[in-house]
Order: C-alpha cells, then structure tokens, then sequence
C-alpha cells in the first residue's frame, strides 16, 4: 500500500502468536531480494492472513516475497536463560506451519 506514511500490516492473529504488539518496532529481511529495513507494525483484520508493506517500505518487496520479522524484547539478567525464542513459521498463504 504506497499511499500509507510508512509501517507494515499483520494480521492481528498473527500478531498474537508472535507477541508482537501494534506499532512495535520491527527489523524487516527480505529473503528474495535482500533487503533489510526497520518500520513498525499495524493490525491487520483478524483471520486475513495479511503481512503488507506500506508507505516507502513497499518499494522493499514485491507481493509473494518471503520475509522474516524480528522483534526484540529487553530482559532483565536473570530473566535470559528462561526466555527461549519464539519462531512462527508460515506457509505460502501465511498460515502456521
């Protein structure tokens, strides 16, 4: 979505299943084409299965490209060996695999 200021659209179920939470920041690496770029994420309509860039970060992807989302979460020292990493992996319609 080019006419957007700027972010990156999620289903909001998606969102949930990955703790990310709206507008968080997020590091964005695009598999196809190499780019990587930083923006915030917005809800998308629950069940849509929607990952859309919008704004300048559009031009960083075409429809159908893999893309991995990063996020961060700051942890207090004693909380860093019971914190594993969440991974969500999607099929090619953004459904869990």
């Amino acid at each position: 979505n080019l006419d957007y200021e700027g972010s990156c659209t999620i289903d909001e179920e998606l969102m949930e299943m990955a703790d990310i939470v709206p507008y968080e920041w997020v590091l964005i690496s695009n598999y196809n084409n190499g780019e990587r770029f930083e923006t915030y994420v917005i809800p998308g309509k629950r069940g849509s299965r929607v990952i859309c860039l919008n704004g300048a970060t559009a031009h960083k992807g075409n429809v159908g490209d893999r893309v991995f989302i990063f996020s961060w979460r700051y942890l207090e020292e004693g909380e860093i060996g019971n914190f594993p990493p969440k991974i969500i992996l999607l099929d090619e319609e953004n459904r869990p695999k």
